[in-house]
């Protein structure tokens, strides 16, 4: 073989191996969503925690972004050393939508008294969260399965 076949196949496995690494996957990047919202929450930046939510947030238990945004300012008055412990369960991602089940845990202290905030060691609470892409971004539109609006 010429040095110009070996240099040709070399580049021609070598690229999509670095795209693979080098352009993350959409399920890489709504991991990524909800990795940086649960550290955003656990650090009570609710700027970062909102940057995650969509303007048009709406779900069926009437909760908006403003709604939302006005709540978490005061859990992070009220609570503090706030914990998320979360397992991805399953990612469903089509074209501009994607949804994301997950098991998830929040505690939080109020002074030295410790608290569970949503599921607890023995019973996670399971949410599904459901995502668009805006402006090539992944933006939670909606969230269901939260306990305290169940049946």
């Amino acid at each position: 073989m010429s040095k110009k076949t070996i240099a040709f196949l070399i580049i021609a496995i070598a690229i999509p191996i670095i795209i693979y690494f080098l352009i993350p996957s959409e399920e890489n990047r709504i991991r990524k969503v909800l990795r940086e919202g649960s550290v955003a929450i656990e650090k009570e930046d609710i700027d970062k925690t909102m940057s995650k939510v969509s303007y048009n947030y709406k779900d069926e238990y009437g909760l908006s972004y403003l709604y939302i945004k006005e709540v978490l300012k005061i859990i992070f008055k009220r609570f503090e050393r706030i914990r998320i412990e979360y397992k991805i369960i399953k990612i469903y991602v089509t074209e501009n939508k994607a949804t994301v089940e997950v098991d998830v845990i929040v505690s939080a202290y109020t002074g030295e008294n410790f608290h569970y905030l949503l599921g607890d060691i023995t019973n996670p609470a399971h949410l599904k969260f459901s995502l668009e892409k805006e402006r090539g971004k992944w933006l939670i539109i909606r969230i269901e399965g939260l306990p305290f609006y169940s049946d």
